[in-house]
């Protein structure tokens, strides 16, 4: 499962030139007579969500089409993360002072899954500095948005507004785009569902440009599946620290963490995390020095 967090800074290079391409977006008329979420609401329906509240919900004003946050995924090949950050005595001494504020939060998760404490607090650090950084745009409009490229007419709008400043052939681009979709339509569906099941309005949930959510950046699709309710108060919220630790914890046990495994089978089940290797390090590294 690739995950995205939102650590690490773009090169400044790249940083003007997609500010530059955005403003153009924003201030074009993009695609003005297309109904962008017409395809992704009849999708619902006919999937079985209520009719009714999926029109009221893609009736809000907030429910809006993201064209700054798809682009992201198609003018650009993101460069390597500057993960070495982390490893800076500043944030070992801050993640120190995590493991002691949430001691008996992460003590009862090494109980209940077998996962270090180091390696949940690495994880935390990485993901969102300790749930200090969890992202800003709307998760429904994110994967709204990318199942909206299901959509012929919306796909076309997107490339041609994007065409003059992607690498991509539009071949290229379609295939991306579909195959985009039918990703981010199965994520729109499980967090439709996780926010029915808690009460949580679907609009007010934040998160990455990518739709990761909580202290702990976790897609919808695991949430049902592998969120734990750390605090056991009956509701799982991974912006609430012991259900973010607990959450992780889960994560980590079904993927094959056990105690004492070896460095290798750790850098395993860390990668099933994020498929990056410099992560991996990263992550294993600070749980060390935190170990120390």
């Amino acid at each position: 499962m690739k995950r995205y967090g939102l650590h690490g800074r773009r090169t400044m290079a790249f940083g003007v030139f997609l500010v530059v391409l955005l403003g153009c977006l924003e201030t074009n008329d993009f695609g003005a007579s297309i109904d962008y979420f017409g395809s992704v609401r009849q999708r619902l329906v006919t999937d079985g969500f209520d009719a009714a509240r999926v029109n009221a919900l893609y009736r809000d004003p907030k429910a809006a089409f993201e064209v700054r946050g798809i682009s992201m995924y198609f003018v650009h090949s993101e460069g390597r993360l500057n993960y070495d950050q982390f490893l800076d005595p500043a944030m070992i001494r801050k993640a120190r002072r995590y493991m002691t504020l949430h001691r008996e939060t992460l003590e009862t998760a090494e109980r209940d899954f077998g996962v270090d404490p180091g390696v949940i607090t690495a994880i935390l650090l990485v993901e969102t500095r300790l749930g200090t950084y969890v992202g800003n745009r709307r998760v429904i409009n994110t994967f709204s948005t990318m199942a909206a490229l299901s959509d012929s007419a919306v796909r076309d709008a997107l490339w041609n507004a994007i065409s003059g400043n992607t690498a991509l052939s539009r071949d290229a681009f379609e295939a991306k785009a579909l195959r985009k979709s039918s990703w981010a339509y199965d994520e729109l569906k499980s967090f439709l569902r996780y926010t029915r099941r808690y009460n949580i309005d679907p609009l007010s949930v934040k998160g990455s440009y990518a739709g990761a959510l909580g202290y702990c950046q976790f897609l919808p699709s695991n949430i049902l599946k592998l969120g734990r309710d750390g605090n056991r108060d009956g509701h799982l919220d991974l912006f609430d620290h012991a259900d973010a630790i607990a959450s992780v914890a889960s994560y980590l046990k079904h993927h094959g963490w056990r105690p004492g495994l070896s460095d290798q089978k750790a850098a395993d089940v860390v990668y099933t995390y994020n498929h990056s290797r410099y992560y991996v390090n990263t992550v294993l590294k600070i749980t060390k020095k935190l170990e120390g």
